[in-house]
C-alpha cells in the first residue's frame, strides 16, 4: 500500500476525470485509479475514498504494467465517457470508463471499465478494493462465479464482474492478464443483486451511453466561440443533476481542501438554494428547459417543506429535499494531502443567510419570464416570502460565504434582499398578480438607501462588504450583474478597481481577505474562487473594458484541468483546490462566455433579467 503523501503526489485534484449516471459520480485519476465513489447515491457513504487518505480507504485501479508510459485522459466528444490512455515504446493501451445513465428509480449505479490494446502487446494489473461506509466498515472479498463479492456487516454487498481470472486478498480482488493489439476485456462494478453487473456486454452499454450524452449535448443553443468549454461545463452540470429529484449538487466530492493542510474542508454533496438562479439562468439560455424546470420544481418542493414559513427556508437541502445535513468528522481519514478534518454533512444548513431569498426569487422570475407561469399557490408562497424579507432584511446573518463566526450586516445579503423584492414586484406587474405595493416599494427603497448610505466608504472610495466597514468582498461583483447599480457608475467602477487591487492575483479573484474578516474565524488562507473570477470578467465586459475582459477570460480558461473541469478554487499557480467539479464554477463560466461572446461579436446580449 502506498502512503498518503505518495498517493497525492500521484493523484492531484486536477488529475482526475469524472463519470456519472445522474445518481452518483466517480472520479478517475490519470493513472487509471478510481479513488472517489459514493454508492448508491452521490450523498451516500463512499466505497472508494483513497483520494482522502491512502489506498486503505478504497480504490479500483486498472492500468498497464509499463514503466515511464505517458498518461493522457480525454472525454469522447460531447459525452461524459472518459478514456485514460497510456503511450509507451511497447505500445498504446486505453481504459474507457462510463456509467450507464439511470433510466428509472430502481436502476442501481454501476461502473463499466473497458480495457483494450490499441497497438503492441500489454500486461495489465487490476486491484479492486472497496472500503464500505467511508472506510469505517470492515470489507471482505470472496470469489464467486464470474467475479468477486465485497461484503461488510450492515452494508450493501457489491460485486465485480470479470472475464479475467481473479484472486482475493482481504478486501481486494486482484488480476493480471495480457492482451494483444485489438483485444479487449471489460469489468463491471455494482451491487450483488443487479443482473446487469455481468462482463462481456460493454459494447451495448457503450453505444447506449454514447448516444445519450451526444444527443443531450446536441440540444445546446450555444454556438459562440467557446462552444467546447461551454459544452463541457454543461455536461459537468448535468452529471451533478439528480434524474430522480431534479436537484443539483454543489460538487461531486466532499472535504477536498480549499488550502492544503488547512481546515477549510467541506462536504458539497447537497443542493444550495443560492445556486437556483444561476442554474436556471444557465440551463435555460443554453436550451435545457427541462433541467431548469426540474430544478425549479425541486426548489418549490423545498419551499413547501418549510411549511409555508419563509423563516424556515434553509440555505441548502439534501439532494432528495430532506432537511437535515448533520456534520461530523471522519477522524480515521488523514484527508487529502493530510488536510484535516475530513467532514461529511454540513452544519451550515442551520445558518441564517438572508441572501437566499434574492437568489430564489430571481430563479422564480426567470422561470416565469422564459418558462412556465407561476401558479396561484406559488404566488401566495412568494407573497409570504417577500413579506418576511420586508420585515427581516435589516438583520445580521452568516452571509454568502457561510461565515462560522458572529453574524454581520453584509452588503451582499442586503443586495439580494433588494433583488427578492424587486423581482417579485416585476413579476407582479408582468403577470398582473396582486401585491401589497406600498409595503414592498417602501422596503425596497429602504434597502437601497441603506446600501448607498452605510456600505459606501467615502474615505476609501469603494463599497465595503459590511456596514460601516473597510474590507472588500468579491460578492460585491454581483451588484451590477443583478442590476442594482449601473456597470459604468463611477462609484461602482472605483469598487471594481479596488477589488482588482486587493483581491486579484493575475485575474484570479479571492473571495475576501480572511485577516480582514472577523466573521471568518477559521485558520489559514484559501485559494482564489473560480466563480468570483468569472464574475469579475463579466463585470469588466459590462463596464466596456471588453479587451481586458477577453484576456482575463482566456487566462481563466487556461486554469481548467486538461479535461476542462473546474474545482471550487485555484492556488497561486492556477491549480485546482476544493471539491471537483464545482457547479457554481461552471455556471459562472457559462454566464460569462455567453455575455462576452455577444459583446465581442458586436451584439447586445439577450436574456437580461
Amino acid at each position: 500500500m502506498a502512503d498518503s503523501s505518495s498517493v497525492h503526489a500521484r493523484r492531484s485534484i486536477g488529475a482526475h476525470g469524472v463519470i456519472g449516471d445522474l445518481r452518483t459520480c466517480a472520479l478517475v485519476a490519470t493513472d487509471g485509479t478510481i479513488d472517489h465513489f459514493c454508492w448508491p447515491n452521490l450523498d451516500s457513504p463512499s466505497v472508494f475514498a483513497a483520494l482522502l487518505d491512502s489506498e486503505k480507504a478504497g480504490y479500483f485501479s486498472l492500468a498497464p504494467v509499463w514503466e515511464d508510459a505517458r498518461e493522457q485522459q480525454l472525454y469522447l466528444p460531447d459525452t461524459n465517457i472518459l478514456q485514460t490512455r497510456w503511450l509507451s515504446a511497447d505500445g498504446v493501451a486505453e481504459v474507457t470508463d462510463l456509467m450507464p445513465v439511470c433510466s428509472s428509480e430502481d436502476t442501481k449505479p454501476r461502473i463499466v471499465r473497458r480495457v483494450q490494446v490499441v497497438a503492441g502487446r500489454c500486461r495489465f494489473r487490476l486491484v479492486c478494493a472497496p472500503a464500505h461506509d467511508y472506510a469505517r466498515a470492515e470489507t471482505r472479498a470472496r470469489l464467486v462465479e464470474g467475479g468477486a463479492l465485497f461484503e461488510a456487516q450492515g452494508q450493501p454487498t457489491l460485486r465485480l464482474a470479470s472475464s479475467a481470472t481473479l484472486q482475493v486478498d482481504g478486501n481486494a480482488a486482484l488480476a493480471e492478464f495480457e492482451l494483444e493489439q485489438g483485444q479487449q476485456l471489460d469489468f463491471v462494478f455494482g451491487c450483488e443483486e443487479d443482473d446487469k453487473v455481468i462482463a462481456g456486454q460493454s459494447d451495448l452499454c457503450f453505444e447506449d451511453t454514447l448516444s445519450y450524452w451526444t444527443s443531450w449535448a446536441a440540444k445546446s443553443h450555444y454556438q459562440g466561440r467557446w462552444r467546447e468549454m461551454v459544452t463541457r461545463s454543461a455536461l459537468a452540470l448535468k452529471l451533478l443533476t439528480s434524474c430522480k429529484h431534479g436537484s443539483i449538487a454543489a460538487a461531486a466530492t466532499f472535504s477536498l481542501p480549499e488550502a492544503l493542510g488547512g481546515e477549510r474542508n467541506w462536504d458539497y454533496r447537497a443542493s444550495w438554494i443560492r445556486d437556483a438562479s444561476f442554474t436556471v439562468y444557465a440551463f435555460m439560455r443554453l436550451g435545457y428547459t427541462q433541467e431548469a424546470k426540474d430544478f425549479t420544481h425541486w426548489v418549490g418542493q423545498c419551499v413547501e417543506n418549510s411549511h409555508n414559513a419563509p423563516e424556515k427556508l434553509q440555505i441548502m437541502y439534501r439532494l432528495d429535499g430532506g432537511l437535515d445535513l448533520p456534520e461530523e468528522t471522519l477522524d480515521h481519514l488523514a484527508g487529502y494531502a493530510n488536510s484535516s478534518p475530513v467532514r461529511i454533512g454540513n452544519e451550515a444548513y442551520q445558518q441564517i443567510q438572508l441572501d437566499i431569498y434574492g437568489e430564489l426569487m430571481d430563479a422564480i422570475y426567470l422561470s416565469n419570464k422564459y418558462g412556465e407561469a407561476i401558479s396561484h399557490h406559488g404566488w401566495k408562497d412568494v407573497v409570504r416570502m417577500i413579506d418576511h424579507v420586508c420585515e427581516n432584511w435589516n438583520q445580521p446573518d452568516a452571509g454568502i460565504w457561510e461565515m462560522r463566526g458572529d453574524p454581520e450586516h453584509f452588503l451582499h445579503s442586503r443586495l439580494m434582499c433588494w433583488v427578492a423584492i424587486d423581482r417579485a414586484m416585476r413579476l407582479s406587474v408582468k403577470r398582473s398578480l396582486p401585491m401589497p405595493y406600498e409595503r414592498w416599494y417602501a422596503a425596497r427603497a429602504a434597502i437601497q438607501e441603506d446600501i448607498w448610505d452605510n456600505f459606501w466608504n467615502a474615505e476609501l472610495g469603494h463599497f465595503t462588504s459590511t456596514r460601516h466597514g473597510r474590507s472588500l468582498d468579491a460578492a460585491l461583483l454581483l451588484m451590477p450583474l443583478v442590476r442594482f447599480v449601473s456597470a459604468t457608475d463611477p462609484m461602482w467602477l472605483s469598487t471594481l478597481d479596488a477589488i482588482k487591487t486587493n483581491l486579484a492575483y493575475d485575474g484570479m479573484i479571492r473571495r475576501y481577505n480572511p485577516a480582514d474578516t472577523p466573521a471568518d474565524n477559521l485558520k489559514g488562507e484559501e485559494g482564489a474562487f473560480v466563480a468570483c473570477s468569472f464574475w469579475y470578467v463579466e463585470c469588466l465586459a459590462r463596464a466596456g473594458r471588453v479587451d481586458e475582459a477577453h484576456l482575463e477570460f482566456e487566462k481563466l480558461l487556461g486554469y481548467a484541468t486538461p479535461l476542462g473541469l473546474y474545482a471550487e478554487e485555484l492556488d497561486k499557480r492556477g491549480y485546482p483546490l476544493g471539491n471537483l467539479p464545482q457547479a457554481l464554477s461552471h455556471l459562472a463560466l457559462i454566464s460569462t462566455a455567453f455575455f462576452l461572446d455577444r459583446k465581442l461579436s458586436g451584439r447586445d446580449p439577450q436574456w437580461q433579467p
